[in-house]
């Protein structure tokens, strides 16, 4: 059975992508499934999440990111050689979850790619001889589309798109989902929207109220029922590089537990 491989998008950061992301991640290794989480964000919040600072300072020095599978990196090596992805990979930041780190470089990747052909497939390419090895695999991307994001795109089957309840990060959902199918058309590739999830949700408001409102109205039943609040748990959890299933805290147990079920249920996955 082909890997299910899911996108955690936005055009706006600040949503609560990463710990989606992160979590979901461990989520689905707590089921037994192997994952690998793949941090396409040069802010590399998903990899700190998941390693400690020094050790992945160490891991891209010795083996690689992210970034040398998209050929960012070449100006680094005197070959001009792209790394393997087997290379790349740190194994077991959480129980049957390996990581593919970032790395800033990826902050100039649009100009490093500007006239490489098939740019928006290195991510594609450069998996294929380990795909196979995993159940799910779970890519954080950055808050826009640029090549990374399309990379991930072009790659997965699934995505999903975390929303906090503030007017700018609501008002673009629909301009994502609309560039999305077009970019998804351009390539001829399926992907399926497996859900909206409204997250970072902190005190009531009358404005989020409001928010929320519209969003349940113009996009329906994608927008899961379960919301997942702003709480100082989360932090705490990945700045000790654990899951939010490894806390004490039972409310974000309960919202991640919630919203990564429905989600794998959606894909298929479980």
């Amino acid at each position: 059975m082909a890997a299910a491989v899911i996108s955690c998008i936005n055009l706006k950061g600040g949503v609560g992508k990463t710990a989606l992301a992160v979590n979901l991640a461990a989520y689905c290794g707590s089921l037994g499934k192997k994952t690998l989480l793949v941090d396409l964000d040069p802010q590399t919040n998903a990899s700190f999440s998941s390693v400690g600072v020094a050790a992945w300072q160490n891991h891209v020095r010795d083996h690689g990111s992210v970034a040398d599978l998209l050929g960012a990196r070449k100006h680094t090596t005197a070959d001009g050689a792209v790394r393997d992805a087997h290379e790349t990979i740190i194994h077991n930041v959480f129980d049957n979850v390996d990581l593919i780190p970032s790395h800033i470089d990826l902050f100039t990747v649009d100009l490093d790619l500007a006239g490489a052909t098939s740019r928006e497939t290195r991510l594609r390419r450069a998996l294929k001889d380990v795909i196979n090895e995993y159940e799910v695999i779970i890519c954080d991307c950055p808050p826009n589309l640029t090549i990374p994001t399309q990379n991930a795109l072009a790659i997965s089957t699934h995505y999903v798109v975390p929303v906090s309840l503030d007017f700018l990060s609501a008002i673009g959902v629909g301009l994502l989902l609309k560039r999305v199918q077009e970019f998804c058309t351009d390539l001829e590739h399926t992907l399926e929207n497996i859900g909206i999830v409204i997250s970072r949700v902190g005190r009531p408001a009358l404005h989020r109220a409001e928010t929320e409102a519209t969003l349940r109205k113009q996009f329906g039943k994608s927008v899961l029922k379960t919301k997942i609040s702003e709480r100082v748990a989360v932090s705490i959890c990945a700045q000790q590089q654990i899951s939010v299933f490894d806390s004490k805290d039972d409310t974000s147990i309960y919202e991640f537990t919630t919203v990564c079920n429905t989600l794998l249920k959606t894909s298929g996955v479980i």
